[in-house]
């Protein structure tokens, strides 16, 4: 049965915090030095946030532009809060230390929620719900399910959770730092047997042509959420506040109708594992 599920909780819509009395680009919101206050920003009055910015369709280089859903929804998450989009990009193997760091604020980039990245860092709401999932050459029929990857070569990014799922299949695991380009090298003979990836990423490399198939139903369920630094109380909760008010808004169904014809906020769930 189809379950539509309300992810986040019901919260009041946020009233913009006011910069004290004066001018009224002293009074326009949450920005400049009480921004800076609030949330220890890396630049004054914006929210930088970082992804891969290889990953499409959530976040990727075009016309020389950072785009995607990822992108589209840090901006709108900024917006709401009265602070400047401000993204970044940075390579996935090392992202959460750089957020630690303080080379920028959050990452907004198809963060899936796991409990080993909870110990370093705290998650927001969830934005979005994807299933991990195996594709295979188009003409393959070599592997109809996960039980066929045994001592199969697999691609996956490097520090993904398709890492992780892939150790315990394999030990022959051939690293990407795309999976975009795990993807196309399954177009190559005798590459790759098989990619693990979020089902979104494989279906959009299918329509935009690319002679690869899913196998079966996706492996797990995956949380994408904002990960922000354990001290980033106030930001964090801020941020839970701006996802909501863009989710009952229409903001949050409008990009992701843009992007995927559909709100991934809405999903079925049954019988399928929930990442953790």
């Amino acid at each position: 049965m189809k379950k539509k599920f309300a992810f986040l909780t019901a919260i009041a819509t946020t009233a913009m915090l006011i910069a004290g009395c004066g001018t009224d680009e002293e009074t326009t919101g949450n920005t400049g030095s009480e921004a800076e206050t609030d949330y220890n920003l890396t630049e004054e009055g914006k929210l930088t946030y970082a992804s891969s910015g290889l990953y499409k369709p959530f976040n990727y280089t075009e016309g020389g532009e950072l785009t995607g859903f990822d992108v589209e929804i840090g901006a709108a998450i900024a917006e709401e809060m009265g602070l400047e989009p401000n993204p970044v990009t940075t390579p996935w193997e090392t992202i959460t230390q750089s957020l630690l760091g303080d080379k920028f604020d959050v990452i907004i980039g198809s963060m899936a929620i796991t409990a080993d990245r909870a110990k370093r860092v705290n998650f927001s709401d969830p934005y979005y719900y994807s299933g991990g999932m195996l594709f295979v050459p188009a003409g393959s029929d070599e592997i109809s399910s996960e039980a066929d990857l045994e001592g199969k070569r697999i691609g996956v990014v490097a520090q993904s959770t398709y890492d992780t799922a892939a150790q315990q299949y394999t030990d022959d695991i051939k690293y990407y730092n795309s999976d975009v380009v795990a993807l196309n090298d399954l177009t190559v003979e005798g590459r790759l047997d098989a990619v693990i990836t979020a089902d979104v990423v494989g279906f959009e490399a299918m329509k935009a042509g690319l002679e690869i198939k899913d196998v079966g139903v996706p492996l797990w369920i995956e949380q994408a959420a904002v990960a922000v630094r354990k001290e980033d109380e106030k930001l964090l909760e801020d941020i839970n506040k701006a996802l909501q008010a863009i989710i009952d808004n229409g903001t949050y169904e409008e990009i992701s109708d843009k992007w995927f014809k559909r709100n991934l906020l809405d999903v079925d769930l049954e019988g399928i594992e929930i990442l953790n």
